[in-house]
């Protein structure tokens, strides 16, 4: 698999020359191969980060401050883009702020998350991208913007998380994840056939899964939700769990 074989060189050129190493920001896809080969890294000390606590697109580091001698931080920016006048506009999403970055001619491992606030989101790049991105990023669609430093604590206190309530049958991964996204059990079971479910970071292909409080699941272009706890039984028998969505 050539994405094992990447992380494989990664991991032995830091262990043999003493040096850190950094993968680009990897997918979820790419990180659920991370996961499932683990073991077989642990040898060159692998640590994952995204900017912030949470994120869905990571790099992985090899290497750390005991061994190496030395401490090296993730090279990581965070930037703030804001219209330049926010009432005129337009109504942005991620695939605006992808498209604008894409547009730049900036290849999409070199980005990691997009967080969107309203108006305004937040984009995290390789730090070499920073000064081109707050040089040429000008416009999202046709709103006119501007790109400042920011930082991933404003990200996280920026991200609107709602408690839920669900009604399910039972706590497997598809009945859950079909009410929290308000779809039937059959388009549930296609997010699996289609390799979207992932669940704490390695992808989920069975659906029958039995979640525990403090997964994370999460289905790509749907979002993410933990998995809190159970409460009751309804009258009619129905289990009634607690849900974080974001």
């Amino acid at each position: 698999m050539d994405e094992l074989r990447r992380l494989k060189e990664l991991a032995d050129r830091s262990f043999r020359s003493g040096q850190f190493a950094f993968t680009d920001f990897l997918s979820m896809a790419e990180l659920s191969v991370f996961y499932e080969n683990e073991r077989e890294l642990l040898y060159a000390s692998p640590v994952l980060f995204g900017g912030y606590e949470g994120a869905e697109r990571q790099m992985i580091r090899f290497g750390n401050e005991e061994e190496l001698g030395y401490e090296e931080a993730f090279p990581i920016d965070a930037l703030r883009v804001t219209p330049v006048m926010s009432k005129f506009s337009d109504d942005l999403n991620h695939r605006d702020f992808l498209g604008a970055l894409m547009n730049l001619g900036i290849k999409r491992e070199m980005t990691g998350d997009i967080v969107v606030n309203g108006k305004d989101a937040f984009v995290f790049c390789r730090s070499t991208l920073s000064p081109y991105i707050m040089e040429n990023l000008t416009k999202v669609k046709h709103t006119s913007v501007k790109v400042e430093n920011a930082n991933g604590e404003e990200v996280v206190s920026s991200q609107e998380r709602k408690e839920r309530i669900v009604q399910i049958q039972s706590n497997r991964i598809d009945a859950v994840a079909a009410k929290v996204y308000g779809m039937s059990r059959q388009e549930a079971l296609a997010l699996f056939a289609e390799h979207r479910v992932y669940l704490n970071g390695k992808e989920c292909t069975g659906n029958a899964k039995t979640l525990c409080p403090g997964d994370i699941v999460s289905v790509r272009g749907k979002g993410r939700f933990e998995f809190e706890e159970e409460l009751n039984l309804s009258k009619k028998g129905k289990l009634n769990c607690r849900v974080m969505c974001w």
